[in-house]
């Protein structure tokens, strides 16, 4: 109760969730010695895929006994995930005794949520000098209150796709303007770019780029991956082939993923072995990125029918989403839930083999769109229903032997999901 009433005065701070601009977190920085400073990052920018790949160069820094700080948002079921130190959550006496005392130095100044948060995360990452910083940018990032380093290691541009277009003035509401606000403020050091969804998103991020000093790595150019038989995929750059085991996470799309996560590490030459890659790819810890339940009251719920858990909330997501469901030969039943600034259609538009559609609300989530309203927009969409909660859109639906049931649509609704489960 007392963590939630310190984040409560945090979210007063500011009449507006989000009001782009680095004022106000570079004042506050100030105060507190300027922690950012002094700490050892790699930035990670883009859409789709920031997670997935924290998550990678994470697990293969512990392999390779590295100790590392994490910022990443949002959160799925509770806002410790977004600050890990000395590869571990803060438990809840942690963040508020962190909270408590930048707080009272901001002084009851104007700031946003995620000013105040990520004021904490620099606040107490710079305790641990030596440690690797894994930071995620949160929106668009140039002005983004991440993007206040001064240096980095390395900077990474994860797959970029139109998203949160609500932000972006009338007639800016471009993919050109995304990348833009993504990648024009990128730090002069190392800059790794995954694979792009197009040629012409890839050659729009270079020509954006093109004056920054970094030494830069492509996907496809610099570094590659190949998926073999038998179980492995071969990656390759200019210090050889690797050939790994398959991840333990689900999907191809997660192997570019994992590749741009190696070619950073590799390229930033922290004395990380085969051997650390290999097993680190093995042990990623990966929650909502197409995540499958075996246990728990909801899953009892579909019985030995698999059950996936995917946050994906926008088009270039459900592209990959749906590469994956593709290669299963079973029925699919997507139960989906959504934001009301998503482009709902265009998400849905790429599920073409689908048994059975539900919509649902998201509960605790005064911004999303209903479930009554998401479903007129999936009319045309053939054995598409509605229902209130997630327990009432399982149960109804009448499975088969080898049926498979999809959550999506939204990471609020993957949170909801799992603190239900």
């Amino acid at each position: 109760m007392k963590l939630q009433k310190i984040l409560n005065q945090l979210q007063k701070l500011h009449p507006k969730e989000i009001d782009l601009s680095l004022d106000r977190i570079l004042k506050l920085c100030k105060k507190l010695g300027n922690p950012q400073d002094r700490i050892k990052a790699i930035s990670v920018v883009g859409t789709n895929g920031k997670q997935s790949t924290i998550n990678a160069l994470f697990s293969i820094l512990k392999e390779a006994n590295f100790k590392c700080n994490v910022y990443t948002s949002p959160h799925i079921q509770k806002i410790n995930e977004r600050f890990i130190f000395n590869n571990k959550e803060l438990n809840d006496d942690e963040l508020i005794e962190l909270f408590e005392e930048v707080e009272k130095i901001n002084g009851n100044n104007p700031l946003t949520f995620f000013e105040a948060l990520s004021a904490c995360y620099f606040y107490k990452a710079a305790q641990y000098p030596n440690n690797i910083n894994l930071i995620e940018a949160g929106l668009f990032h140039r002005f983004d209150a991440t993007n206040i380093l001064r240096n980095n290691l390395a900077s990474i541009v994860c797959s970029i796709s139109k998203d949160h277009l609500d932000w972006l003035p009338k007639g800016q509401q471009t993919i050109e303007k995304i990348i833009f606000e993504k990648t024009s403020a990128l730090l002069n050091s190392n800059i790794i770019v995954s694979k792009q969804n197009s040629k012409e998103t890839t050659e729009c991020i270079k020509k954006t780029i093109s004056k920054n000093s970094s030494e830069k790595f492509f996907f496809n150019e610099n570094f590659s991956y190949l998926i073999g038989k038998n179980g492995f995929f071969y990656y390759k750059d200019k210090f050889g082939e690797l050939k790994l085991p398959l991840p333990n996470i689900l999907g191809q799309f997660q192997l570019e993923n994992i590749s741009t996560a190696i070619a950073a590490l590799r390229h930033l030459n922290l004395g990380i072995k085969d051997n650390d890659i290999k097993n680190g790819i093995t042990k990623i810890e990966s929650i909502a990125r197409l995540q499958e339940i075996k246990s728990g009251k909801l899953k009892a719920y579909v019985k030995n029918n698999r059950l996936l858990l995917d946050g994906s909330h926008n088009e270039d997501g459900s592209r990959v989403l749906n590469e994956y469901l593709e290669t299963l030969d079973c029925r699919k039943h997507v139960i989906i839930g959504m934001m009301a600034n998503k482009e709902h259609e265009k998400y849905i538009s790429y599920f073409k083999d689908i048994s059975s559609l539900t919509t649902i609300d998201i509960p605790n989530q005064p911004n999303a769109i209903s479930g009554k309203e998401l479903k007129k927009k999936f009319k045309n969409i053939a054995n598409v229903q509605f229902k209130e909660s997630i327990q009432d859109a399982i149960t109804s639906i009448p499975l088969k032997e080898n049926d498979l049931i999809l959550i999506t649509g939204s990471l609020y609704l993957s949170g909801e999901f799992l603190n239900l489960n």
